[in-house]
């Protein structure tokens, strides 16, 4: 599947058989290759073949021309990064990058950024060490604060003792005081240490330092109440200033290593409360300085980034253009003596004018001497599968691809697909209402596209943005399918005319059809509304809905087996038309037609016959009679005509096919041991896969055992696939009672309250449950339903879907890339 490509000279849209494909050669003058490669990926109608694929990446003509693109790529990557982190967002597209040249980008991306790299390192620098000061600032403050009420504490006890000799001691060691005298030769001078630790890690911190020194330290934790930014990490973290007093050398050594370990930074800190003071005005001069120079960088960094972000989107499409161009290049093959690329590659047979134009129109504006070859080769090889889609029939073309891209002009599902998928969805999903509700949800979709298109959406919006008009379709046909089934949030409204039955006498009951009677014509269109609410509404609506599950899966499966007949015709293969098509016609319609037929007759005659027991015994007792069974004249007969043609059929697909198969490989290949040569032209010798002569491998017995397969499949799916189309009336069932039940059991029941406070609970309740699991979970599962009902019963009648999608060289493609 492919948008619309081209100029406005294609042929008309054909969704039914893929576009003609043709393989075309393309010889290049080396000077007007680059300019020939970029026209033809603006046209986008040419899917290049490679032709060095016994070469590595490396190896490759123009393998230093893409890392250069690539080294210029991850520059607008990095500055892609950047203007993110910095909220900066870049500018729509002004000029074309056509008008640019790629050295002068080259230049220009390396000087940004290595203006940009100096502005970040320089910034990094600058940030670190103001968030080094920050957390020098709060232990200057958290640690001052305990040493100053240390010193107070020191002070009131010199006041209240009487010895002066106590009182120079005390002031001495302000800190740590034993209660008893000590004698002057033990006092040993205590050294201390001060920081900041996470928080998180503050009490393992204390106790291995305790452990670590057996207990000869002591230690003071502040916690710090707003977050700070750790200058090492640049991430804001939760932290304790501590100061850690210890005696002697080794105690430092182990605490040093400790505080390394867990990552706590320290800072000096003078005792002296003057020193303090004078400290904490000098950092906090120095961090008003710094906040002002990093305001400047950040400041001269945003006007950089904006300059980048005028031409980004132009610098970054002109950098992937240039290098798919080269991706492209080094696919073609180098004809050094000639001085010229060859190329080959795959084109819709309606564009040869249009790369014909397109290789003059380089030659000229590249000023190349020598024009530019193009020629049709002939070749075996299986073409590539286009078809030319819209918006509108695209979502359809990617859900049948998805099953399995369709081999070379094999009829397309799609088309039949665009109006059966949504029906098949309705039929399941059938409710009016519900169908008002999706297909709002979708107008706004629709109305909004353009706006839409341009945002980045959601993996399940963008699903649905993709899928809007298919989802649109379904919402269509379930308000017509609603309308039959006369549902409207599971309630029935005589729409169309009065019901066509009344009550008797005043004795008969809503509950109940016993006492109704006839009264006005037949209900024009859809289900009589009397129905709803009866004790005859559920097997009325049962057998309405599972006989038209019947009838709707038979008359697809036919659809496919017919589809097979218009594939078969296409190809020229009688043998798939004789004994392929024409037994499964049998096969299926002997059984399941008949089995149609017997269910339009009755409706018709209203007769009260079992269709059950009618199938049933036509197998087992194919001679006894349908006594009040029997619905037309001669039905046995017709019946035991029906049962021997479906008999007759399966050996009619088994048999007959692989020997006729054989038969005309043996005939194609009679004295053929040897193929002529091909004269050829020295100077171009052109070599297409599967072009040479030769025999072909012929396995009879596989050729059986697939035939084999094939039939056994096909007599088996005849029947499972019918009762398969039988989800279509439990699915509608499932979806009818589930909408009833919110209705009555949640709506209603809030209602017969006659409590406000009740009836809106019940309003909401209502609404997210209708919400959720109708709108949204019925919806999906019956789309999943829809779809293995065409992938399965309908697509495995005709549809192979063993061919490749055509990938055409284009620079819509490369535009939409995120590099």
């Amino acid at each position: 599947m492919a948008e619309n490509g081209g100029g406005g000279r294609c042929p008309p849209m054909d969704l039914m058989r893929s576009e003609p494909m043709q393989l075309v050669q393309l010889i290049v003058p080396m000077e007007s290759a680059h300019l020939t490669v970029s026209y033809l990926g603006d046209l986008g109608l040419v899917q290049f073949k490679d032709l060095n694929s016994e070469k590595s990446p490396f190896q490759r003509t123009y393998a230093a021309q893409i890392k250069r693109c690539g080294e210029m790529a991850r520059k607008i990557r990095f500055f892609k990064d950047q203007m993110s982190k910095a909220g900066v967002l870049p500018k729509e597209m002004l000029g074309k990058e056509n008008d640019i040249d790629l050295d002068d980008v080259e230049v220009k991306l390396g000087e940004l950024e290595a203006e940009l790299v100096e502005i970040n390192a320089n910034n990094d620098k600058l940030q670190r060490s103001y968030n080094e000061l920050m957390e020098y600032k709060l232990v200057l403050e958290k640690a001052g604060e305990f040493f100053s009420s240390a010193h107070r504490s020191a002070t009131a006890q010199q006041r209240e003792t009487e010895s002066p000799r106590a009182s120079e001691d005390l002031l001495e060691s302000p800190l740590l005081q034993e209660e008893k005298s000590i004698d002057a030769s033990k006092q040993v001078k205590l050294g201390f240490l001060t920081g900041l630790v996470p928080r998180e890690k503050s009490m393992v911190f204390e106790r291995i330092l305790f452990r670590a020194t057996r207990g000869n330290v002591y230690i003071r934790q502040t916690v710090v109440e707003e977050t700070v930014i750790d200058p090492n990490s640049g991430e804001k973290a939760e932290k304790n200033v501590f100061v850690v007093f210890y005696s002697g050398e080794r105690a430092k050594s182990k605490i040093l290593k400790i505080c390394e370990a867990f990552g706590a930074n320290r800072y000096p800190f003078s005792e002296d409360l003057r020193k303090q003071a004078q400290m904490i005005t000098e950092v906090s001069g120095r961090l008003t300085e710094l906040k002002t120079t990093i305001d400047a960088g950040l400041g001269h960094r945003n006007i950089l980034l904006q300059t980048i972000g005028d031409k980004f989107e132009l610098w970054s499409l002109k950098v992937r253009k240039e290098k798919a161009i080269y991706h492209t290049l080094n696919m073609l093959s180098l004809d050094v003596t000639k001085k010229c690329l060859v190329a080959e590659g795959w084109s819709p047979v309606f564009a040869s004018k249009e790369i014909q134009e397109a290789l003059e129109r380089a030659a000229v504006d590249s000023n190349s001497q020598v024009g530019s070859i193009f020629q049709i080769l002939r070749t075996k090889e299986l073409p590539p599968t286009y078809f030319r889609t819209n918006k509108f029939t695209s979502a359809i073309q990617e859900i049948v691809d998805a099953y399995g891209v369709a081999k070379y002009q094999e009829a397309n599902p799609g088309v039949f697909t665009i109006v059966t998928f949504p029906f098949l969805f309705a039929v399941m999903f059938g409710d009016w209402g519900h169908g008002i509700c999706l297909l709002l949800a979708t107008m706004y979709l629709i109305v909004r596209e353009k706006k839409l298109a341009s945002q980045k959406l959601g993996d399940i919006m963008e699903m649905a943005f993709g899928g809007r008009y298919v989802i649109m379709m379904m919402s269509l046909f379930s308000i017509y399918t609603g309308l039959i089934y006369n549902e409207f949030f599971s309630i029935p409204y005589p729409l169309f005319a009065p019901s066509a039955y009344d009550c008797r006498d005043a004795s008969c009951s809503e509950a109940t059809t016993i006492g109704l009677i006839k009264v006005r014509d037949t209900y024009p269109f859809g289900l009589d509304p009397v129905w709803h609410g009866t004790r005859s509404e559920l097997p009325f609506l049962n057998s309405l809905k599972m006989k038209m599950s019947i009838l709707l899966g038979v008359s697809q499966m036919n659809l496919g087996i017919i589809m097979s007949y218009f594939n078969a015709r296409f190809f020229k293969s009688s043998v798939n038309i004789w004994f392929q098509f024409i037994p499964q016609m049998i096969f299926l319609n002997s059984l399941f037609g008949y089995l149609s037929v017997l269910i339009i007759i009755k409706w018709c005659t209203g007769s009260q016959a079992d269709l059950y027991h009618v199938m049933i015994y036509m197998f087992l007792s194919p001679t006894d009679e349908l006594g009040e069974n029997q619905l037309f004249p001669h039905q046995k007969t017709v019946q035991l005509v029906l049962l021997f043609l479906a008999l007759v059929s399966v050996p009619c697909m088994l048999l007959p096919k692989p020997f006729i198969l054989k038969k005309q490989h043996e005939a194609r290949h009679q004295g053929q041991s040897y193929a002529p040569l091909e004269e050829t032209d020295e100077s171009l010798h052109v070599e297409t896969s599967g072009g040479g002569h030769g025999h072909e491998e012929f396995e009879f017995s596989e050729i059986f055992v697939h035939q084999l397969i094939h039939t056994i499949e096909f007599v088996l799916g005849a029947v499972s696939n019918t009762a398969s189309y039988l989800r279509l009336w439990a699915l509608s069932l499932a979806h009818s009672e589930l909408s009833s039940v919110f209705y009555e059991k949640v709506l209603l029941l809030a209602w017969g309250y006659n409590n406000w406070l009740i009836l809106i609970v019940g309003i909401i309740v209502f609404v997210f449950a209708t919400v959720g699991v109708l709108l949204v979970m019925e919806t999906l599962s019956a789309f999943l339903h829809a779809l293995r009902l065409h992938w399965v019963e309908f697509q495995n009648k005709f549809y192979e879907g063993d061919g490749y999608k055509f990938a055409p060289f284009s620079f819509i493609l490369t535009a939409s890339e995120d590099e």
